[in-house]
């Protein structure tokens, strides 16, 4: 983070919630001076909450106690405060307390979704870093209990329609309510690439429209708030009790939104359905909100045929009717999110279907475009079909400062990178094409894919599998994790997929391509590379951070090559041989922290120690030394795991250096008792002898919050000793 300024954040203990109270609540000096603030009411007792934002709070918290659910519902109420607040970052906060509060599961919220829009304001990233202070704080009080990156990784979160929207989908979200609202029936196409945030889009409206607006008070929302807010008011009038639904055609995914609806007030589970569930209803849906419409089926390559034929004579129609006929014939309004890039197996509609409803005048067209997903914005989602599509006009190595793409000539590389991926972020996992039989679907104890001495399972569920417990040591399919958020992706290019040097073009072997529904009927070859080529495109858009390829044919692994940054592993240290060692001359000490037991006192001793070899371009000095530096504490200088060159130290300032100390004041898990390594930082007193610290502080530098700074002062500071100055990373 810029230390452009330092993070000062007040949240004061909860104050009584009633009018008696209003005084006190004004002496709060955030309140009384009329400053941006937020708030959280509360009552603990049956988990319910509500967050708002003000620059008059003494006036909102007055209409808030006005109010008769609020004033009946809440009794506590906690303010939010800090000079580095405005009108903007409050809003921003506001809307991040929603979100997260949301999806964390203490409380349950009585705020709606509108207006909740992420503007673009002065110093935003710096207002990112005073969010985790405030949530560390509520998680002290112990008003919350998960970490940010623990909720960051749910489905409830990821599929919340408590979500901040941008200024593209806010737009589209405002247009869609438009149509919505005119005299005739409606039909909305949206269209978006992978990661534009179509589902963020399709939750957020239903939850919208399915909140009860006609009886609401106007005096609390703001600007943003009010224009979405009429809209819905004359969609409740005009559609009075309406029928909303959520269709998602992949079992999957609609089952993980099914249990997302669950736990959010105002939804239900039986809002998600199954394009054959909008038969159920004895009379039309209002309204279909249907995700992923480039996966609504046809008659072809399903399971299920005679109950799909059974639907289409409800309708009157042949063989030649589709899902796309089903929702069309049983709503007055629908609004479809498509992306026909994502369309991966010939059971999906070809979009000439879509032909008629596009070609209608009345049909609202709009187009999501703003990358929501991918760290790697716009530009990696163009290279990535530019490369696969050798459409690239640039021969030069993809590179991103924001996104992790990298090309590994082993698996077993891959893996293990992406299991320390794993370890740090979570939701990481290795998909693959359908290259290999599926034979543990029938054989649990089958191995489906063998490659780089590494044996795995196809993923053993297809419910929710990104989420399941083993995920991580199987590898999914297309089909368990299209329309899934993941951190980091490790995907496989299978024997199906080649490159042909000679006419630079991509060709596929459909002898090794094993998904049988996925080939069945396909005359065309060119057919069946397009959904292919589609199938890899989508799992290279699935990873938010990174992603880690791999390809099994050389050729394609080479034209992969010139265009993605290859891992290059870094050497180990090397321990030389105690015969080998000339101590301070070829070679230089390494020392166990978590059992030096003041092995720092004489490094000359050199018998003690394993000697390592430094490279080529450092030269070797006699108070030098290397240690393993564990832990997540330090991890913006130094990864976890990390070996690092040291100095002996001399003297001298130290402030702002990482530091190694050794104290018997200092507990620290990662190294052990008695060691640390931090940020050095110290306050000196001036005596008639000369100068003493007064004050030692040990910073860590992490971007978990977690991390507490070791405060040395008095009687801790006699046996404080430093015994190393951080140099550099080895390895």
């Amino acid at each position: 983070m810029s230390m452009s300024f330092e993070l000062s954040i007040d949240v004061s203990e909860p104050y009584d919630f009633n009018k008696q109270n209003l005084s006190k609540i004004q002496q709060n000096p955030w309140v009384k001076n009329q400053w941006p603030l937020v708030y959280f009411i509360q009552n603990e007792a049956i988990a319910e909450a509500y967050v708002g934002e003000s620059t008059n709070a003494y006036s909102r918290i007055s209409n808030h106690l006005a109010n008769p659910v609020k004033s009946s519902v809440f009794n506590k109420i906690s303010i939010i405060g800090s000079d580095k607040f405005n009108k903007s970052a409050t809003l921003d906060i506001e809307s991040n307390l929603i979100q997260y509060i949301a999806a964390e599961g203490t409380y349950k919220l009585q705020n709606g979704n509108s207006g909740l829009v992420n503007h673009n304001y002065y110093q935003q990233d710096l207002y990112k870093d005073l969010f985790k202070e405030i949530w560390k704080k509520l998680i002290d009080k112990k008003v919350v209990s998960k970490s940010l990156k623990e909720i960051e990784n749910s489905e409830l979160f990821k599929y919340s329609p408590y979500k901040s929207l941008n200024e593209d989908q806010y737009h589209s979200v405002l247009e869609i309510l438009a149509g919505l609202t005119q005299n005739n029936s409606n039909s909305i196409f949206v269209r978006g690439s992978a990661g534009t945030g179509k589902t963020v889009v399709a939750t957020y409206l239903l939850k919208l429209l399915a909140t009860n607006i006609l009886n609401t008070d106007v005096a609390e929302f703001n600007d943003d708030e009010l224009r979405e807010v009429n809209y819905i008011r004359n969609f409740q009038l005009k559609y009075p009790n309406a029928k909303i639904g959520l269709v998602v055609a992949m079992t999957s995914l609609r089952e993980s939104l099914q249990q997302v609806f669950k736990q959010v007030p105002g939804l239900k589970s039986s809002m998600v359905v199954s394009p054959s569930d909008t038969f159920k209803s004895k009379e039309k849906y209002d309204l279909l909100i249907v995700d992923e419409a480039h996966r609504l089926r046809q008659y072809k390559n399903i399971s299920w045929m005679g109950a799909f034929r059974k639907n289409n004579q409800k309708l009157g129609l042949g063989d030649t009717g589709n899902e796309l006929d089903w929702i069309m014939a049983n709503s007055r309004n629908q609004i479809f999110f498509y992306d026909e890039a994502q369309s991966v197996k010939p059971s999906d509609i070809a979009g000439m279907h879509f032909t008629t409803l596009l070609e209608d005048e009345r049909t609202i067209k709009l187009q999501l475009n703003s990358q929501m997903r991918v760290q790697g914005g716009e530009n990696y989602i163009k290279f990535i079909d530019d490369l696969l599509n050798l459409n690239r006009k640039d021969d030069g190595v993809y590179h991103s400062s924001n996104y992790e793409l990298r090309y590994f000539d082993s698996l077993a590389d891959l893996y293990t990178e992406l299991g320390k991926k794993e370890q740090h972020y979570g939701l990481c996992r290795m998909v693959a094409g359908y290259s290999w039989p599926w034979q543990s679907k029938n054989d649990k104890t089958a191995i489906d894919i063998e490659i780089d001495n590494l044996s795995f399972q196809w993923n053993q569920t297809d419910k929710d599998w990104v989420n399941s417990p083993n995920a991580f040591n199987e590898i999914g399919c297309i089909h368990t994790t299209q329309g899934y958020d993941l951190n980091y992706t490790g995907v496989i290019f299978g024997k199906e997929i080649d490159y042909n040097k000679q006419t630079d073009q991509i060709e596929i072997d459909p002898k090794q391509y094993f998904d049988i529904n996925g080939k069945k009927g396909i005359a065309q070859p060119k057919d069946l590379k397009a959904y292919i080529i589609n199938i890899y495109k989508t799992i290279l858009y699935r990873g938010i951070k990174g992603c880690f390829i791999y390809a099994c044919n050389p050729n394609l692994a080479a034209y992969l090559k010139k265009h993605i940054p290859r891992y290059d592993k870094k050497p180990a240290i090397r321990i030389l041989q105690f015969n080998q060692v000339k101590p301070f001359v070829n070679a230089v000490p390494l020392i166990d922290i978590t059992a030096a037991a003041g092995n720092f006192s004489d490094l000359q001793i050199h018998s003690d120690f394993e000697w390592v070899e430094l490279p080529f371009n450092i030269a070797i000095k006699k108070d030098y030394f290397v240690c393993k530096v564990i832990g997540e504490s330090m991890n913006k200088r130094i990864p976890n795991g990390a070996y690092c060159l040291f100095r002996q130290d001399v003297g001298g300032s130290r402030n702002g250096k990482i530091v190694l100390v050794q104290s018997t004041a200092i507990q620290d898990a990662e190294f052990g008792s008695g060691y640390t390594v931090k940020e050095y930082h110290s306050e000196k007193l001036s005596t008639d002898e000369g100068w003493q610290h007064s004050r030692i502080s040990l910073k860590p530098l992490s971007d978990e919050l977690d991390y507490q700074i070791i405060e040395l002062v008095e009687d801790e500071l006699t046996d404080f000793k430093v015994v190393g100055v951080f140099e550099q990373i080895l390895a």
